[in-house]
């Protein structure tokens, strides 16, 4: 039977593997229907009500798609709803946020350097920002100042930034950008399941009950969906963001990720005007390759953090006290550490790869559970086994992290 620790991380893995199914649906059809919906032709017979309609060919078929702004006069009995992909994309992507983050909470979400929280003090603040900031964001679109939709985005955007440099104030780097990933994800899934679904519900009851809809619904649901569109690609850029040091192991976090909010929009601009064919505004791409090689520039600028044993956890500081731990912090240094440290001296490593460093004794403690899963029980590190590191080394890692943590204990 395998260890817990073990099947933990698969369940991790299982959820990931959701997520990203569900997130590929969710955006894939997203980027559908925008391209759809911009990319509607006006025809002379079309019936009453009709804004628009497009022919497509795909799969050696073809499909003749019609928009109604409020709806036909009789609706079919089968109507198809887009937005599980949006409710289990924010579901599972919490879920992967719970255990990695939150059950993990003295690795990945705290970095005493910047603010030295309990775990349940900075999951309580990671909760209650993703509540906070929907409430604010949803009552200004809904005020006055939302009725100008360029004034309102102005605003939102500021806030990002706010919001990004407040972050960098209480969580760790790698945190600070997942959280502003799961903020524009809570923002977008909320619009679907809190605005532009009751707003279609109600449209649907009036017409079953053959009254007239109000437009405004309509009106509103569009403005998240724009919202939504131009949120879509800085979401996935923070998301895997928090695989690369370079983005996030950086004081400048905060203004990388602001201005990978602009590069969303530059992007999106080329691509809507693409499909509702008002031509290709290639100055978007020049735009966006510049704002690029700014945040390369400011990547290259990070200092890297060293780890003390006064950071560590008292679980932590288990691992710097069992048996075997000097033999395994040996291997470490002899195997890992060319790579893993301030300076690597392997041949085309310029950055500690995901900016895990393996210097010192506290270091290696507080990444046992890593060590264990990627040179203890598998052969993922080192890469191809390029410090040829011994089956023997291997065994007395396992051996190590399980004198601490017992076959089918809970703590990681």
């Amino acid at each position: 039977m395998y260890d817990l620790v073990i099947m933990s991380e698969w369940l991790e893995f299982a959820m990931r593997w959701l997520h990203v199914i569900t997130a590929i649906a969710w955006i894939g059809s997203s980027f559908y229907f925008i391209a759809l919906d911009l990319g509607l032709r006006q025809a002379a017979d079309l019936p009453e009500g009709a804004h628009g309609e497009e022919w497509q060919v795909h799969g050696g078929g073809f499909y003749h798609i019609r928009k109604y702004l409020v709806a036909p006069a009789a609706l079919p009995e089968h109507l198809t709803w887009f937005k599980w992909e949006s409710y289990v994309t924010w579901l599972s992507g919490f879920g992967m946020m719970f255990m990695v983050y939150y059950l993990g909470a003295d690795l990945y979400l705290i970095d005493p350097s910047v603010a030295d929280l309990t775990a349940p003090v900075a999951v309580l603040i990671s909760v209650g920002s993703l509540i906070a900031v929907w409430v604010i964001y949803d009552q200004i679109c809904k005020s006055k100042f939302g009725d100008n939709n360029t004034r309102l985005m102005i605003l939102l955007y500021i806030l990002l930034v706010a919001l990004a440099y407040g972050y960098t104030q209480v969580f760790s780097g790698r945190a600070t950008m997942l959280h502003l990933g799961a903020i524009t994800a809570t923002v977008m899934s909320g619009n679907v399941f809190f605005t532009i679904m009751p707003n279609q519900r109600i449209v649907v009851a009036d017409l079953q009950a053959g009254r007239t809809p109000d437009p405004k619904y309509g009106k509103i649901a569009k403005q998240r969906s724009t919202h939504n569109n131009y949120l879509t690609l800085p979401v996935i850029f923070l998301m895997l963001s928090t695989h690369y040091p370079l983005a996030f192991a950086t004081p400048y976090n905060w203004i990388i990720a602001s201005l990978v909010f602009l590069m969303g929009v530059t992007i999106r601009h080329y691509f809507n005007s693409m499909h509702a064919r008002r031509g290709k505004p290639n100055w978007t791409w020049l735009i966006t390759t510049i704002l690029l090689i700014i945040v390369m520039w400011l990547s290259s600028l990070r200092p890297t953090e060293e780890t003390d044993t006064a950071a560590l956890t008292p679980f932590q500081q288990q691992f710097a006290s069992a048996d075997g731990f000097q033999e395994v912090h040996d291997i470490v240094l002899g195997r890992c550490s060319m790579c893993h440290s301030q300076e690597p001296f392997f041949d085309g490593i310029l950055w500690a790869p995901k900016g895990v460093l393996l210097e010192n004794e506290a270091q290696i403690a507080a990444r046992a559970k890593q060590i264990f899963l990627q040179s203890g029980i598998t052969h993922a590190m080192p890469p191809a086994n390029a410090s040829f590191m011994e089956q023997a080394e291997r065994q007395k890692i396992a051996d190590w992290y399980r004198s601490v943590v017992k076959p089918f204990s809970f703590r990681s």
